[in-house]
């Protein structure tokens, strides 16, 4: 699917309660995990010990920290549209987030996102995106939320 490009709150309101589109997979490997680990201080043992995992987790092997898997938001939401024209992006909220599902090492995932409201604050367009952080070939997300995006636009 081509990406959707957006150069304006006119644009963006064109596709107020529709999909904007899915990105591509991407893979959550181990080195990743660890690598998240060391930047949060978030070393428990089901995220970093493949080994430890493989005898006495439930899943049989390590699992993405919950907030690995938010934090590709942007870099998947990228690969679903190219906003133009602004000058800054605010990241302003989460709302109504779930965790569904572990993400196991070594499992693909991809950004499912919809445009639910759109508002114009004084020049400022505020966009809430439901997105939907999909499993390959697992029926249940990883996640689900609304997303608050601030455009500051030109």
């Amino acid at each position: 699917m081509p990406k959707l490009i957006i150069n304006s709150f006119a644009e963006f309101e064109q596709h107020i309660g529709k999909e904007l589109g899915v990105s591509d997979y991407h893979q959550i490997t181990q080195e990743q995990i660890n690598q998240f680990a060391e930047a949060t201080l978030d070393r428990q043992w089901i995220h970093t010990d493949p080994e430890r995992a493989k005898t006495e987790s439930q899943f049989k092997s390590t699992i993405a920290h919950g907030y690995l898997t938010l934090s590709l938001i942007p870099y998947l939401w990228e690969q679903v549209a190219q906003v133009n024209n602004f000058t800054m992006l605010v990241n302003y909220g989460i709302e109504n987030l779930k965790f569904n599902q572990p993400v196991l090492v070594d499992q693909y995932v991809r950004l499912r996102v919809v445009l639910q409201a759109l508002t114009n604050l004084r020049g400022i367009t505020k966009t809430e995106m439901k997105v939907t952080l999909e499993i390959k070939d697992n029926p249940k997300p990883a996640f689900t939320a609304t997303i608050v995006f601030l455009y500051h636009f030109k």
